[in-house]
């Protein structure tokens, strides 16, 4: 009898998610596509300049529109109609990557041209992203909003794990064409879908477009300004990003020129943090909800930052690095569905879109930041340091010698900073006054 009603609540959750899983699972196979064309773009920026600088702009070109234009993104996409704009958003991107492919294959691919590339898909992402988190809301149950943040997660860790294995193998076998295939593959299958299989609620576009653009952003501005703990959470989150962008530009320059590294082993620790991401996305998708959801987020963050910089600053060996790995993000999955939560319960559905777009400006600015910062650093003060040390220096016997090494010693750098934001932002207390609001 108990079988029967599990499987019973099994059978009525997959169909009140019915509509939300396939929007998921087929968005999440295109960005599987996208994943692996950037990171064969980012070995083969890498090979072609040998320079972490160079590498960290390609994410910067990405980001800086996407900070740039999302506080004005959201008012429009308020106004536009959610599946048109996910479907033309994703056909501009996909139109980008085949022309980076045609120069490429005439042996006229620069590395500016991937910026400017870059950049056009940063604008798209800009417009599509609040939409998209709009008809996450529309077609799915409150309930489930719990979910939400951890199957997304799931997602992502997947496409972790399977990026690096799959986009190595394609490339090295059948090249760069063979991946954009790929990538134009996964396009198609996400877009057929979503014109001819899903179906999208519209409720406000047609009050919003009487509303001019200034007010609808002065709107979701004005509505930040009144919510403090909303508004710290985000500024904690901008934070982190700093730290974590920074992060991102020195991991792929210390993995492929370390002492024991190379593209196997800059794949092999991306492969341990997909499935790293895969458990903890599991675990939180089962998870119910916390006591408090501040306090999750708060610990999970701090948890991370203290572990795996320390590992990769003095790590020598790539199951050192896998181990970091796993430390600095079996949490970051509970984090994340816990603020998900927050910001999905919180923030009406109305002005989501508005509310959702400042929140990326505000939250995500210091992306691009972190990124030139992590690369300049990298390139220009850490490693010129490693390589004037004598031998058996202590920074020598710290973080070794040879180039890779001044990336060392930057994780050591950010992981006391990471442990610094997290301690600071915790005594915030309009952060914890959202405990009082039943969320």
């Amino acid at each position: 009898m108990k079988k029967q009603i599990k499987y019973k609540d099994f059978f009525q959750t997959l169909g009140e998610m019915k509509t939300y899983l396939l929007l998921w699972s087929t968005q999440s196979f295109s960005g599987l596509g996208s994943a692996m064309t950037s990171y064969a773009l980012v070995i083969w920026s890498y090979t072609q300049q040998g320079s972490a600088l160079m590498t960290a702009l390609l994410m910067v070109s990405s980001y800086a529109p996407y900070v740039l234009l999302s506080i004005f993104a959201g008012a429009l996409s308020d106004k536009w109609n959610k599946k048109i704009t996910m479907l033309v958003c994703d056909t501009i991107a996909a139109v980008s990557t085949v022309v980076m492919l045609v120069l490429l294959e005439n042996g006229g691919l620069r590395i500016w041209h991937l910026y400017l590339i870059n950049g056009v898909n940063g604008v798209m992402n800009t417009v599509q992203q609040p939409a998209s988190e709009v008809a996450t809301t529309r077609v799915l149950p409150k309930k489930y909003y719990q979910r939400v943040g951890g199957l997304r997660y799931f997602a992502s860790s997947l496409n972790s794990i399977m990026t690096p294995i799959i986009a190595t193998a394609v490339l090295g076998i059948a090249g760069m064409r063979a991946v954009v295939a790929f990538d134009l593959f996964t396009f198609c299958v996400a877009f057929v879908t979503l014109a001819f299989g899903i179906r999208i609620p519209g409720k406000e576009e047609r009050a919003a477009e009487q509303e001019k653009l200034l007010l609808s952003v002065k709107r979701g501005l004005g509505y930040l300004r009144k919510e403090r703990g909303i508004f710290g959470l985000i500024m904690f989150l901008a934070a982190i990003n700093l730290v974590a962008s920074i992060y991102d530009a020195a991991f792929p320059a210390m993995m492929l020129s370390r002492n024991g590294g190379s593209e196997r082993t800059l794949g092999m620790v991306n492969a341990v943090i997909g499935l790293t991401t895969f458990a903890g996305s599991i675990l939180a998708s089962f998870v119910g909800k916390p006591k408090s959801r501040v306090r999750v987020i708060c610990n999970c963050l701090l948890f991370s930052m203290s572990t795996e910089n320390f590992l990769l600053a003095f790590g020598r060996t790539p199951a050192v690095w896998c181990i970091g790995g796993f430390l600095g993000w079996i949490a970051i999955p509970l984090m994340s569905t816990n603020l998900d939560a927050i910001m999905r319960l919180h923030v009406p559905e109305e002005m989501q879109g508005r509310v959702y777009s400042v929140r990326n400006s505000l939250q995500f600015f210091t992306i691009p930041i972190g990124y030139f910062l992590g690369g300049f650093l990298v390139d220009q003060v850490f490693e010129p340091v490693m390589a004037a040390q004598p031998a058996g220096s202590v920074l020598i016997k710290m973080f070794g010698s040879g180039k890779g090494s001044g990336a060392a010693f930057l994780f050591l750098v950010i992981a006391f900073a990471g442990i610094f934001v997290c301690l600071y932002f915790r005594r915030n207390k309009h952060i914890w006054l959202l405990e009082e609001r039943n969320l």
